[in-house]
């Protein structure tokens, strides 16, 4: 057994061992991989299936959509349908998705595989409450942070993985390869998780209505959920706009090389255990303050070295490791900050909050590709840059009971 208490009704633990944390944090980094490892890719996808220039774009949209509408239609369902079933059957889906993805014939087929494949993916964010209801609040931040090191660690190892992997079975095999990790993923979470039944007895509709409550009479969810959509946003213009730049005149990499330097940026998810431990001592205030200013502080770092120097990519691969673990950092401290809310809209407030940030990113992602066209890294490092120091100014309003509303919970 992976829990040494658990009570049939609420599936909470009083201690969670190691092999359960391992594999939900594991589950998360398989499941969140399945967003991003499309994106390296879709150049070669839109060749062979037939796509404009313009069109292939749909593949990263359309998949981001899957998601969003996911966190927003189906996240909820936390609250309302044993939590078990839901998440088996939501990594299942990925794998009909994933599967159909990799054996479509053309464009029109893939492109509603690859909506289904973000939608399916929001599994992740069942996971993560999953974890919570299963941990006293003493160590939930800790247990939170374990788990959200595997999200972040498969978000940042899809993009290289998939564009190594596709060198030895091609576009469509990462798809299939990733569709058997979600069928034996599915299998072994049926096998090892507790059933939960949640309190919630409120009809769907009444469910997401209350989403817009919670969103509307929530000071620390709409402060956490803004905080972490600038964040995200600087995060997805930095690693929209860097391999623009480094595969530019000034570094000229190859992808190869952009693949290793994605991979060193993966070091950053060491902050949420790191995080996950700071805010259950109580210190949320302190550490969302080094947070913000940390991920400023890592575009800055950018500008130290002349441009295409040694320096300058050594400084570059620093700051990718700052800014992840800055984000990372900010994003464990709000989710034990919002979890602290209540154990029975536990679902519907991280669908808020999951979907604001991600948002936020979709910005950001905009936001950076349009800045680079007109600026080059100049431009674009400036405007992320600038999200996180207001975040900062926001953040710096925040009054003292809100500070202790959060060392409390």
């Amino acid at each position: 057994m992976a829990l040494k208490a658990v009570d049939t009704n609420e599936a909470v633990a009083e201690t969670m061992s190691s092999a359960m944390i391992f594999l939900l944090a594991s589950a998360c980094g398989l499941v969140a991989a399945n967003i991003y490892y499309a994106q390296p890719l879709a150049g070669v996808i839109g060749h062979e299936l037939g796509l404009s220039p313009a069109a292939t774009g749909l593949i990263v949209t359309l998949t981001q959509i899957g998601y969003g509408l996911g966190l927003l239609f189906v996240v909820p369902l936390g609250d309302l349908v044993e939590n078990r079933k839901l998440i088996v059957g939501t990594v299942a889906t990925a794998v009909l998705a994933l599967i159909a993805a990799a054996l479509a014939p053309h464009a029109g087929p893939f492109l509603f595989a690859m909506f289904l494949v973000g939608v399916s993916s929001v599994a992740v964010q069942m996971i993560v409450p999953f974890a919570a209801h299963m941990t006293p609040a003493a160590i939930r931040g800790r247990v939170v942070g374990n788990v959200m090191s595997g999200l972040m660690v498969g978000i940042m190892l899809a993009r290289p993985v998939s564009s190594i992997l596709s060198e030895f079975v091609s576009w469509r095999g990462v798809f299939l390869v990733s569709a058997v990790a979600m069928g034996i993923l599915a299998m072994v979470l049926h096998r090892q998780l507790p059933r939960r039944m949640p309190d919630a007895k409120l009809p769907y509709r009444a469910l997401l209505a209350s989403m817009a409550e919670l969103a509307r009479t929530t000071p620390i969810l709409q402060r956490r959920s803004a905080y972490q959509a600038a964040m995200f946003g600087a995060f997805s213009l930095f690693w929209t706009t860097t391999p623009l730049y480094l595969s530019g005149p000034a570094f000229q990499l190859t992808q190869g090389q952009i693949a290793l330097f994605a991979l060193a940026g993966a070091a950053g998810a060491i902050a949420a255990p790191i995080a996950g431990r700071v805010a259950d001592r109580g210190w949320t205030w302190g550490a969302t303050l080094f947070a913000l200013i940390t991920a400023a502080t890592s575009f800055l770092v950018t500008h130290i070295a002349p441009e295409g120097s040694h320096l300058s990519l050594a400084l570059l691969v620093v700051a990718a490791i700052i800014l992840d673990f800055a984000v990372t950092t900010n994003l464990v401290l709000s989710q034990r900050a919002i979890f602290a809310l209540g154990a029975e809209f536990r679902s519907r407030l991280n669908g808020v909050f999951m979907a604001t940030f991600f948002m936020g990113g979709a910005v950001g992602s905009a936001l950076g590709g349009w800045a680079y066209s007109h600026g080059q890294w100049t431009a674009a490092s400036w405007l992320g840059f600038a999200l996180p120091v207001m975040a900062l100014g926001f953040f710096l309003t925040e009054r003292r009971s809100e500070q202790r509303a959060v060392r409390v919970g």
